[in-house]
């Protein structure tokens, strides 16, 4: 057995107890779909094998990097599919330009994956002929990116050579994702919004923020005015998340659901989308959990806000085409 199968037999006992836990706080939508169940898919998984002669730059979060070097999808499909999960978009980021086409490949050969969001540094020259070469395969639906911008605070702006190659991102009808938000990055993607308003742009892991009380109205105006800007989406992820250094995450699903209302309210239901950000959610979340949480919060909202939230979104944003029958389509 594989190491990474061992740790994904270890997280599906857990994530069992865990769904156990949470099925009567979400039997709402649980009674709402049982004739009908929700297809899910799920938009910010992670992928890596560290045990590759050549290894691997990124292997996880800390706590999933202690147990395990290799997520692959041999043990991301048995903890997923009984949630409900029926496809998924792998995010990469390893800096390896040569892992694009490593994620291609593994990609191609599990039915599960859905698409591909590479990795590209819009700074180097070379920059739209690896674009061009990546493309072409039609897993690839993106590139994940963040330092597209110089300065800090008030300084905040776009660098304009990266800005020059990201249009062709745009122009080849992709998406731009990038990684945790700060306050500076998400005034250079409201900056990025308006310089390529035809840019899909995917703010990940909004809900992980946690500004403090002095940044907050400043906080609640940027977000007003990303809300604004119709080709900027969020992955309503990490909800489950440290709060601290010292590790606290809140569990309790008031604060949660506040966090998340908020949200929700300003984008709207055609603007986010599910993830649960394996295996970064090691040690935080289990898969069960991520997806009763979701489902508990979207039980109070209609089916097909839920739908948009769960897969439909996804579907637009990333274009992603299905691969088995299990998959749903816009079509």
């Amino acid at each position: 057995m594989s190491q990474d199968q061992h740790l994904g037999r270890r997280e599906l006992l857990v994530g069992a107890a865990a769904a156990s836990a949470l099925a009567a706080a979400g039997s709402a939508g649980a009674r709402t779909q049982a004739h009908d169940p929700l297809p899910v898919v799920d938009s910010h998984i992670h992928l890596f094998d560290g045990s590759r002669p050549q290894g691997a730059p990124y292997l996880g979060s800390k706590a999933y990097r202690a147990q395990s070097h290799i997520s692959l999808p041999a043990g991301y499909a048995p903890l997923a599919k009984p949630t409900g999960i029926v496809g998924a978009v792998v995010v990469e980021a390893s800096s390896w330009v040569e892992d694009n086409l490593w994620l291609l490949e593994v990609a191609q050969a599990n039915p599960i994956i859905l698409g591909v969001v590479g990795n590209l540094n819009p700074s180097k020259p070379e920059f739209a002929e690896y674009l061009g070469r990546f493309r072409k395969n039609p897993l690839y639906r993106g590139i994940r990116f963040s330092r597209f911008y110089t300065g800090k605070g008030a300084d905040v702006a776009l660098d304009p050579d990266m800005t020059a190659r990201l249009r062709l991102l745009a122009e080849a009808d992709l998406t731009l994702d990038n990684a945790n938000p700060t306050m500076d990055l998400l005034k250079a993607n409201l900056l990025l919004s308006q310089a390529i308003p035809e840019l899909r742009i995917v703010a990940d892991h909004v809900p992980s923020f946690d500004p403090t009380p002095e940044v907050m109205p400043a906080y609640e105006d940027l977000i007003k005015r990303l809300a604004d800007r119709p080709n900027i989406f969020v992955k309503l992820t990490e909800v489950y998340h440290p709060r601290d250094d010292n590790g606290l995450i809140v569990k309790d699903y008031e604060p949660l659901r506040a966090r998340l209302e908020y949200l929700y309210g300003a984008f709207g239901e055609d603007r986010v989308m599910f993830g649960t950000d394996y295996p970064n959610s090691y040690g935080v979340a289990t898969i069960p959990e991520e997806v009763g949480l979701m489902k508990r919060f979207f039980a109070t909202k209609s089916r097909e806000a839920a739908e948009k939230y769960f897969w439909k979104n996804s579907a637009k944003i990333y274009k992603w085409k299905k691969r088995t029958d299990k998959q749903p389509s816009l079509a």
